[in-house]
């Protein structure tokens, strides 16, 4: 069995942190040995999943999410989603890191509107008692034809300021500041077209999260498969480490306040996928393959040299 009987929560997560999960999606359903399944609830009600053998990266299936128009207009709260989650007993203990994989395609047509739009987030269990509702602390994001990434941790005022004509200054990351959410947004990852309009949210600084970019820049996503490696390890106070790869090249690390601190949030990370936008007309799809999740990098990211540079 995937999920063995380890009595406290704690335990059964520390098990889970060393467990090494994989599905191409080549069944008629989820594998055991991926430990995912198809959230069904209220906010999915405008997706659908659909293993299919058409269109894959590798073996002999892929899965097709999609979500159609399904929000009234005059509901601004309201989301499409059609998103993969990680099963709640396998989730890993917050501030352990590990690596993630996966595989994503975008079908046709490839929206180019300027619309919130979500690939991919690794976010912290909330835990009832807790206040707010959290973003992710890490998201892949699409809007305006382009894919971005974000950061997301508590709101520190110590330690911004305002960029430069534009720019900030060394050692310091855009932030959109959100205080009345008690969080702030850091752009971390941006595609060589990005334009001074895509980012008219992030207009200050801040020192609390680095980035350096090595130098590759994020795939189109007209360019077909795009494979992500992914070390996620949260860390409010500071702690926090993230490294991104995309199809075999080194795009950025970050490291600083990473992830959310507040009180009554749950002791876990977890990680979903799938189309995820604020309501739209049509229908929006995404295909995916090849998810894996593990503790080693050599698991997920099969350049070695890049894994002993990011393991020391």
């Amino acid at each position: 069995m995937l999920i063995s009987c380890l009595g406290s929560p704690a335990a059964q997560a520390k098990d889970s942190a060393s467990r090494i999960l994989h599905d191409g999606f080549d069944s008629s359903g989820f594998t055991e040995e991926g430990g995912l399944y198809y959230r069904e609830n209220s906010e999915q009600a405008a997706g659908t999943a659909e293993f299919q053998t058409k269109v894959r990266r590798s073996g002999s299936g892929a899965l097709k999410l999609s979500v159609r128009s399904l929000c009234p207009a005059s509901d601004p709260g309201c989301s499409e989603r059609a998103e993969i989650w990680e099963r709640t007993p396998l989730r890993v203990p917050y501030e352990i890191p590990v690596w993630y994989g996966f595989a994503v395609k975008f079908a046709d047509p490839i929206p180019a509107d300027d619309h919130r739009y979500l690939i991919a987030q690794w976010k912290r269990e909330i835990g009832p008692k807790a206040q707010g509702d959290f973003s992710p602390y890490l998201a892949f994001r699409f809007s305006g034809g382009k894919i971005f990434v974000t950061v997301e941790t508590n709101y520190h005022p110590d330690l911004v300021s305002s960029p430069q004509n534009g720019v900030c200054p060394d050692g310091a990351t855009p932030v959109w500041l959100r205080p009345e959410t008690n969080q702030m947004r850091a752009l971390v990852v941006r595609p060589p077209d990005w334009k001074a309009a895509d980012a008219d949210r992030f207009t200050s600084c801040t020192e609390k999260i680095s980035v350096t970019e090595r130098g590759n820049a994020i795939p189109e996503p007209a360019s077909g498969w795009i494979y992500f490696a992914v070390l996620s390890k949260p860390g409010p106070k500071g702690t926090g480490h993230l490294e991104v790869f995309a199809n075999g090249k080194w795009i950025v690390s970050v490291k600083g306040a990473i992830g959310h601190s507040d009180g009554g949030l749950g002791n876990n990370q977890y990680f979903k996928f799938g189309p995820y936008r604020d309501g739209a007309p049509d229908v929006w799809s995404l295909y995916y393959d090849d998810f894996i999740r593990s503790p080693n990098c050599e698991d997920v990211l099969k350049q070695a040299e890049y894994c002993r540079i990011v393991n020391r």
